[in-house]
């Protein structure tokens, strides 16, 4: 006797609607097979890490340039005033024109003096890359930013 459906058709099948994971199998294993050859073939890049222990000591004078909030430039050797009297206040007020002569006279021959740029929050970033670029084109060699934690 033949198999007759539930339905009253005959010879009727039902569609199968599972995924078929055969050419996904397929393509998975080609990948891997690939990767596997070519993996030994790969030179592994180099990562040129920086050392701590070039840094033991402090440098002798630190140069801070120092940019507040209206754009003023003001100049401060190792915490104090750069300027005759020696004085801690803000620092000796400087225009941009004049700041790598001034900082070449503070670094007193050594070019890899550290200066120190310090920006007010406020200050716009093209201010602070002026300073970095007059200064570079002077021939500073060490030029970095001031960064400043919050406590918790």
């Amino acid at each position: 006797m033949p198999a007759v459906s539930g339905r009253g058709g005959r010879g009727r099948r039902r569609t199968i609607s599972e995924i078929n994971m055969v050419p996904f199998i397929d393509v998975m294993l080609v990948l891997l097979i690939i990767f596997m050859v070519s993996a030994p073939l790969m030179t592994p890049g180099v990562v040129d890490l920086p050392s701590i222990g070039q840094a033991q000591r402090q440098p002798d004078r630190v140069i801070e340039v120092i940019i507040d909030s209206s754009e003023q430039l003001r100049l401060k050797v190792d915490g104090q005033r750069a300027g005759a009297d020696g004085g801690t206040d803000g620092g000796q007020r400087i225009e941009l024109s004049q700041l790598a002569r001034q900082v070449r006279e503070l670094q007193e021959g050594k070019a890899n003096a550290p200066v120190i740029i310090a920006a007010d929050k406020g200050v716009k970033y093209e201010s602070v890359v002026k300073v970095m670029d007059t200064l570079q084109r002077a021939g500073v060699q060490r030029v970095g930013l001031a960064v400043r934690t919050t406590g918790a």
